[in-house]
């Protein structure tokens, strides 16, 4: 019985020593190999973070470049316009561009009350920053 208990404490001592090393050699290659994960998935966010900032910028210019397509339409539309009045902007078109634009916004209500000269009444907006004395 007394080889046994010394033959156990003899393992049990290496198995400590074997233990105590593993974990004094494991726990700074832990620590080393931990930073390193931690670095690599930082600069996986940072990659990706790139990516999505260049994709918005490029969603970015291609609305501008159908922005500038839309607005060439535009004044080609307004230039065929002048074009069919005779080189001239009539009263009455210029009218009907200002009602056409009225109907284009949704968050207002306008009441058209036309003058001597059948031209709106503009007087409304300007003075609705001012206050009443």
């Amino acid at each position: 019985m007394k080889n046994f208990s010394i033959t156990g404490l003899v393992v049990l001592g290496v198995m400590a020593m074997v233990a105590l090393t593993i974990i004094l050699w494991g726990y700074p290659e832990y620590r080393v190999w931990s930073q390193e994960m931690e670095g690599k998935a930082e600069f996986a966010k940072a990659e990706q973070n790139r990516r999505i900032k260049i994709e918005e910028a490029k969603a970015n210019l291609e609305a501008e470049k159908l922005n500038a397509q839309a607005e060439v339409e535009r004044a080609k539309g307004a230039a065929e316009a002048i074009k069919i009045e005779n080189g001239a902007l009539s009263e009455k078109y210029i009218q009907y561009l200002w009602v056409r634009q009225q109907n284009d916004l949704n968050d207002k209500t306008v009441i058209y009350i036309p003058t001597e000269g059948n031209l709106p009444i503009l007087e409304a907006g300007r003075n609705a920053g001012k206050k009443s004395e």
